[in-house]
């Protein structure tokens, strides 16, 4: 099992979750987070901290998909460990509906 961060967290990317992480297994895109399937440890201490609800646990049932995403673009973006301020906007994004189809971004963030 691992943890895997899903479309609610595009366009609001918290970074409370990055900050309790102990093993730095988070990973920036330009308008999203990603989990790093290989480095995370299950231990679940990130689930709690999004306040948007966008990190599940694998075994939910459909997120085959956030798995495969997660994976890909852990291996493309930049690794991030130290929490910064969301996007001013990010608020006005909890809870739209087909976030990934409007607004996900392959593009890096700055990471840490």
């Amino acid at each position: 099992m691992t943890y895997v961060v899903v479309e609610a967290c595009i366009k609001c990317k918290y970074l409370d979750c990055v900050e309790v992480c102990p093993v730095d297994c988070f990973y920036e895109g330009e308008n999203m987070l990603v989990i790093h399937p290989d480095e995370c440890i299950d231990c679940g201490v990130c689930e709690p901290e999004c306040p948007a609800e966008a990190i599940k646990a694998d075994t939910e049932p459909g997120l085959e998909k956030w798995l495969e995403l997660n994976a890909e673009y852990a291996r493309k973006w930049p690794n991030i460990t130290i929490k910064k301020d969301a996007p001013p906007d990010g608020k006005a994004f909890e809870g739209v509906e087909d976030k990934f189809a409007k607004y996900f971004s392959p593009n890096p963030g700055k990471g840490s």
